[in-house]
């Protein structure tokens, strides 16, 4: 579950066997960078071999995910989906050498470009909800797609070497459990790595923190609770284990108890990132926002540009009633994921539109930010045709006012069919 996030410095052969398993798993970018930073280290050592090696893994890794954009791409284009199509070909005529698939990405650049012209975009998105099924086609790549082997091999290749070796050490029922908790099957995973937990009885193992885990999300605090305490008690570094008995002293509403534990994180991980993040959202839940405001601003001030900093900040310029400072700090964090083609958080785009429409914003940028979150999160789709069919009325196209006025009518009716 991506919980770890501790500091260590990898060899260039443990990177590189993760990019392996990552490989193996068909997790395409996750394996690039493993490799890209293996080759960074190998550069750097003067390991003519091993450069060589690492680099023709590279080559093919950016072939297959190239070769996976250029799929998605397919698929968006067929749902009328052109923006999003752009991206994934942009990016892989990045990825791409010359060659049989470099060619392939050109000719659906111009097919894209052909059929940009026959259809505009938002009667493509409009048709597509409407269509779609309940149960929406998913051709993104899933771990159920590889082996379970393949699978734990990949998500213990992102662990802490130490960590992902005992993982690797804890049996069968511990490597099952492991995988139902990954993929969201939480009965099945406290059942499993409770038995684990009973082959391996030994009070320093990471299986408390993953039973604990499965236990959270199983809504049953108290054994959580007690798993998570007992743990930190052998890995006071372990941040995950923060972040969890946080969660279940915020449910308590006891604000004391967590500012208690966090002050006994050790020095050097007392300024992390995800100690800080703790820290703003203690203050915010416990009603503190004016001091969570003033201490995440001096964070970012301090450390520099940081996606999830602002998050939070926003969160409490909002709280404080101040929209303007949030909507502009949702702006950078669009624009800087925009920038770095990285996918922006459909959540964020949500609070910077709504925030905008209601500071009175009707400008083209919104309007298409209303259009894409209509296909990420259908089930707002009714609001989000509403709010499209006021801003065209606000530029006085009566027309396509009433048009998305039906479109969300529509959308309401289709949510009430599914329920």
């Amino acid at each position: 579950m991506g919980l770890f996030n501790l500091f260590a410095r990898p060899t260039p052969e443990k990177l590189e066997e993760k990019g392996d398993a990552l490989f193996r798993a068909k997790q395409w970018g996750p394996a690039k960078l493993e490799y890209e930073h293996a080759l960074e280290l190998v550069e750097q050592n003067a390991d003519p071999d091993a450069q060589e090696r690492i680099t023709g893994k590279l080559v093919s890794v950016k072939e297959a995910l190239a070769q996976e954009h250029l799929q998605n791409a397919e698929n968006l284009i067929e749902g009328g989906f052109w923006n999003e199509a752009q991206d994934l070909l942009a990016l892989a005529l990045e990825l791409s050498v010359e060659g049989d698939h470099r060619h392939a990405v050109e000719q659906q650049v111009r097919e894209l470009q052909g059929r940009r012209l026959e259809h505009t975009e938002a009667d493509e998105a409009v048709a597509d909800l409407m269509q779609q099924p309940t149960d929406e086609p998913d051709h993104g790549m899933h771990p159920q797609s590889v082996s379970d082997e393949e699978y734990f091999m990949a998500l213990c290749g992102t662990l802490p070497e130490e960590v992902g070796d005992a993982y690797l050490s804890y049996g069968e029922n511990f490597k099952a459990g492991y995988l139902a908790l990954n993929r969201g099957d939480f009965d099945a995973a406290a059942q499993l790595l409770s038995r684990a937990m009973e082959e391996h009885p030994d009070p320093e193992s990471y299986i408390s923190l993953e039973l604990a885990s499965a236990y959270v999300n199983l809504d049953q605090p108290i054994e959580a609770q007690r798993l998570l305490e007992n743990f930190l008690t052998f890995h006071p570094t372990a941040l995950p284990a923060y972040r969890l008995l946080c969660d279940i002293y915020w449910e308590q509403e006891n604000f004391q108890r967590v500012d208690t534990l966090l002050a006994t994180v050790p020095k050097e991980f007392a300024e992390s990132l995800a100690i800080v993040l703790l820290r703003g959202e203690t203050m915010i839940r416990s009603g503190n926002i004016e001091g969570a405001r003033a201490y995440l601003q001096d964070c970012l001030d301090k450390y520099g540009w940081n996606e999830a900093l602002a998050k939070e900040l926003a969160k409490s310029h909002e709280a404080l009633g101040d929209p303007s400072r949030a909507r502009a700090l949702y702006k950078e964090v669009i624009d800087t994921c925009t920038s770095c083609r990285a996918q922006v958080d459909p959540e964020i785009k949500h609070k910077y539109a709504e925030l905008s429409f209601h500071e009175g914003v009707r400008d083209s940028v919104i309007l298409e930010l209303y259009l894409s979150l209509a296909r990420e999160i259908p089930e707002n789709a009714a609001v989000y045709f509403d709010r499209i069919s006021n801003i065209y009325a606000s530029r006085g196209n009566a027309e396509e006012a009433l048009r998305f006025r039906s479109f969300s009518e529509r959308a309401k009716a289709d949510l009430g069919h599914r329920s």
